[in-house]
């Protein structure tokens, strides 16, 4: 019976598989291979028996090394007899030269470099998504809100585009993550190398090209956590960029402002009490998960604090955080991507609360222009500033309370006025800002 969500609620197949003991024992069975194949390289194992490990390693089973561990009581040691067994003669140089964490590290590398293109892929097909959003819309006008206050007018566009922005900044981060995080190491009990002899730089450089990864410069034991602190921290990034958005469309969808709607299935149930409710709870799981991915952090960043060449600290939090938050991210970034393809504009609300003030949020129109013909930048903010406060406390419309001050209409007419308080003439560059950012990311995408 499952006991974590990730097991069976949270999480994607392919994510999943990454993580999973098999997938482990197999990148470990692999880093076991490289090594010997590496070793017979440089001519420190017979090419006949390196030859022999690689042929026969992918015979070694996860349920024998669990049998063994059960005798002995070391997972690594477990799974290098587990190999040994099934090479025959040769099984004798499985693990030569090697700790523990030359091989489980190493595995680890290839794990993350497994989970990273996994993310890098939806990464894109969400950009995708957020700037097929941001054409749509570019030239929707709704209300910008600053402080939960209706400002000047904005566009939906430029929302979308925004944050296909900032996921376009984290492909790119995850591009200049990925040498820093995705290695190995071969450097011995405390990394001086001294089991391998003079080859060793040799050895780990061979090993490492083997399987696909970077090499570590220098290490001690274990790989240094600050690597595996930044890909945390990605993640986190990323799970924060999914709750910024989860937690907009939320507000959107609040009854009062209307203007978004997670799609809503024809039998789906909002509550098991109001019959009534549609409520956005995609885009609340992924806000409530990415508290989960950032809680992570502390304990990444604890893990580069061991003692001396090593201590044993890291790997139990290791397991749990490694799998939980990778799987947690790329979960959030696959529903955020169902929300935004789905996601309903109400367009009829979008005008509704875009006049909501009745042209009091279009108060900076009339002070730039005010100033732009004659009157100071201070003395017309404070003009309008009067009259918008009149217009609020009164509940009337703001072209009434401006056309009755003798100083503004002195330099704006009537006709004027009604002009600079229309909101679709007033969102400046934010066509083209889409069209940009739709230009230059266009070529990251991946359409599913």
């Amino acid at each position: 019976m499952p006991v974590h969500p990730i097991e069976e609620r949270y999480g994607t197949d392919q994510m999943r598989a990454v993580w999973n003991e098999e997938n482990r024992f197999s990148c470990i069975v692999a880093a076991e291979a490289a090594l010997a194949r590496a070793e017979a390289a440089h001519g420190m194992i017979p090419q006949a028996d390196a030859d022999a490990i690689a042929a026969h390693a992918s015979g070694a089973s996860l349920a024998r090394a669990k049998e063994i561990e059960a005798e002995i009581n070391h997972d690594m040691m477990a799974i290098v007899r587990a190999i040994s067994e099934v090479c025959g003669d040769a099984g004798r140089w499985v693990h030569y030269g090697a700790t523990s964490n030359d091989i489980l590290d190493t595995a680890t590398g290839l794990q993350l470099g497994q989970a990273l293109d996994l993310l890098d892929e939806k990464l894109r097909v969400l950009l995708a998504s957020l700037l097929d959003r941001a054409n749509e819309t570019k030239t929707l006008v709704c209300v910008g809100r600053t402080h939960g206050q209706h400002g000047v007018p904005t566009t939906y566009g430029l929302r979308f585009a925004i944050w296909a922005s900032e996921v376009g900044r984290h492909i790119e981060r995850l591009a200049q993550l990925r040498p820093r995080v995705v290695v190995g190491q071969m450097t011995g009990a405390v990394g001086t190398q001294a089991a391998l002899g003079a080859k060793g730089i040799e050895i780990q450089a061979t090993m490492m090209n083997l399987l696909g990864l970077g090499a570590v410069d220098v290490s001690n034991q274990v790989i240094s956590r600050d690597r595996y602190a930044e890909y945390f921290m990605f993640l986190a990034n990323v799970a924060t960029t999914l709750d910024k958005i989860g937690i907009e469309l939320r507000s959107l969808q609040r009854t009062e402002i209307g203007e978004v709607e997670e799609a809503f299935g024809a039998r789906q149930v909002g509550s098991s009490t109001m019959p009534h409710k549609r409520n956005p709870i995609k885009s609340e799981q992924v806000c409530g998960l990415a508290r989960i991915v950032r809680s992570s952090i502390d304990p990444a960043l604890a893990n580069n604090t061991l003692w001396d060449e090593r201590d044993l600290t890291n790997s139990s939090c290791e397991r749990i955080i490694f799998p939980e938050a990778s799987i947690l991210t790329d979960h959030c970034l696959r529903l955020m991507t169902i929300v935004i393809r789905g996601l309903v504009i109400n367009r009829a609300a979008i005008r509704r609360n875009l006049n909501f003030l009745h042209g009091i949020n279009m108060a900076e129109s009339v002070m730039i222009e005010l100033t732009k013909k004659g009157m100071g930048r201070q003395d017309a903010h404070e003009h309008v500033r009067i009259a918008s406060m009149q217009a609020l406390a009164e509940e009337r419309s703001l072209a009434e309370v401006l056309i009755s001050d003798p100083a503004i209409v002195r330099y704006c007419s009537k006709q004027d006025i009604e002009r600079l308080l229309a909101p679709d003439s007033y969102i400046g560059t934010s066509v083209q800002q889409v069209e940009r950012v739709i230009a230059r990311l266009s070529p990251l995408c991946i359409v599913p």
